[in-house]
């Protein structure tokens, strides 16, 4: 009876381990090789934010960073906001940075949604504007911004710097939201229609919540180029000072150092992120 029906299921199995080729020692090489790369990779590029963050705990009494480890502190967390032009800096830096998010969201998700729901005559030489934006160089585009204030006379500082922070940051929503739209099923906006939802019911209780990933994610980059600029701001700042602009004028003032409290804002700002990353991530797997 059993030669009838055949092997059982542990049989198969075991005849399969049994005909499988061994292991060869080669292969068992990069089994192990190709994490510690990886990993080795991964120490190199985090090494400059270790260095930052082990020296923002560095004890010194000058008024800029000792290259040399003088023992553990915690002062130059208390004396985060001792430096009236660093605080002025980063604060400039930080409103800007919120502003552009503001306003390149609100602009980048209209646009995102037209582009990735409609199609119009000129909507193919939008797209090509956008990745333009995002191919050209820094230098072009800063160097242009200031030739079209100045051919405006219109005065240099913060109004200017987030002008120019807007326009390069508007691209990267806008591709985003514009790929999160491709994936939209339009039946669910059908229905909400077919059920007496309006324009604007159906976009801010249908189509918003559906594309909100992307939009959060435009959000972010546009947060994080703002903040991080340096050479489109230092075409168009004026007497305005933001982190990167004070942190590069401190090192050539103080003959290549900064005060110690830069890598200490510099810490916070990048600990800020990973919190949010983390978030997202987390928030991302509950939904899913």
């Amino acid at each position: 009876m059993t030669a009838l029906v055949g092997p059982t299921l542990e049989e198969a199995f075991e005849e399969d381990r049994r005909r499988a080729p061994a292991p060869r020692r080669g292969s068992a090489r990069r089994g192990w090789l190709l994490p510690i790369w990886g990993w080795v990779v991964i120490l190199w590029l985090s090494s400059p934010i270790i260095v930052m963050i082990v020296f923002g705990l560095n004890d010194g009494r000058g008024r800029v960073v000792s290259t040399k480890w003088n023992g553990l502190t915690l002062k130059w967390y208390a004396q985060l906001f001792d430096n009236a032009d660093l605080t002025t800096a980063l604060e400039n830096s930080i409103t800007i940075a919120l502003l552009t998010t503001i306003i390149a969201v609100v602009l980048g998700t209209l646009m995102g949604v037209a582009l990735g729901k409609f199609r119009f005559r000129g909507s193919g030489s939008v797209t090509l504007l956008l990745f333009a934006n995002i191919a050209a160089p820094e230098v072009v585009l800063g160097a242009a911004l200031l030739s079209l204030f100045l051919s405006a006379n219109i005065p240099r500082g913060y109004g200017t710097i987030l002008i120019a922070h807007v326009m390069f940051s508007l691209a990267y929503v806008v591709v985003t939201v514009r790929a999160r739209m491709a994936g939209l099923d339009p039946a669910m906006e059908e229905a909400a229609r077919d059920l007496g939802a309006g324009p604007f019911v159906t976009f801010f209780r249908v189509t918003l919540p559906i594309i909100m990933p992307g939009v959060l994610a435009g959000g972010l980059l546009a947060f994080a180029l703002s903040i991080d600029d340096y050479i489109i701001t230092s075409f168009n700042n004026g007497s305005t000072l933001t982190f990167p602009l004070y942190v590069y004028g401190a090192s050539q003032r103080n003959g290549g150092g900064v005060p110690p409290q830069v890598n200490v804002m510099g810490t916070i700002i990048f600990a800020f992120g990973v919190l949010v990353a983390l978030g997202g991530a987390v928030a991302s797997r509950r939904k899913t």
